[in-house]
């Protein structure tokens, strides 16, 4: 059985008026996440076997990287994660792993030049904000030290968002498993369009230098619980 229990979503604006999120639709092409840097023009079907994509896929190529508490597809345009997904009972948040243990580093599945880095959040004023928690990954030291990579990484601000709203929010949704079998969330960063003299911009800070990696405008958590055969979102 499934019913709409409810909607947590953090559309939060980090620098600009919030307004809600557009739907854009399903994606037309289903890909094999398992395989992310494979021939893409294959998985576009037999109506790309032309001399248009003749000598390769020219992109965009999102990264599929699967990690011990979360899997998330990570933007090379953006350097930013388009979503991290995750998986929560009670049981496998349990463990002793420290988070002082772990530092914030560059993830080498990504080619360099298509990366974050450690020196673009440098100064910037921003917090290196986690799209999967630290808290949720105490189960060993590996899965710990794999949320501190910048492929689960976004620029949010520190004071009253990543320190306050957006860590009650990540602390709700570990709360949940106390109520429900299965916790599932997915997380991301959104690009949200502002109005100024009575037209629609899309507009976002970007930091690093050179400038590389896009400040989201605001973030949403999508979760969906499981308690027996009946789900909630």
């Amino acid at each position: 059985m499934f019913k709409i229990l409810a909607v947590v979503v953090a559309s939060i604006s980090i620098g600009a008026s919030a307004v809600p999120a557009l739907s854009q639709g399903n994606d037309p092409y289903i890909f094999d996440l398992n395989s992310p840097q494979l021939d893409v023009r294959a998985s576009l079907g037999d109506n790309t076997d032309n001399e248009f994509l003749k000598y390769g896929y020219p992109g965009p190529v999102s990264d599929f990287l699967l990690r011990s508490r979360y899997a998330t597809s990570f933007n090379r345009a953006l350097r930013n994660p388009n979503w991290v997904a995750e998986h929560l009972t009670l049981a496998n948040l349990n463990g002793t792993a420290d988070r002082s243990n772990a530092d914030f580093k560059e993830d080498k599945d990504i080619p360099v030049m298509f990366r974050a880095h450690l020196k673009d959040y440098y100064r910037s004023g921003f917090d290196r904000g986690h799209m999967c928690p630290a808290a949720d990954a105490k189960k060993d030291d590996q899965a710990m030290k794999e949320t501190f990579l910048l492929t689960n990484m976004t620029p949010q601000v520190g004071v009253g968002f990543n320190r306050n709203y957006w860590a009650y929010l990540e602390a709700f949704v570990r709360d949940l498993t106390k109520s429900f079998d299965d916790v599932y969330c997915i997380s991301g960063p959104l690009y949200l369009p502002v109005q100024e003299d009575g037209k629609w911009y899309v507009k976002y800070q970007v930091i690093g230098n050179p400038p590389n990696v896009a400040v989201p405008t605001h973030f949403f958590k999508v979760v969906l619980v499981k308690q027996g055969s009946d789900f909630s979102l």
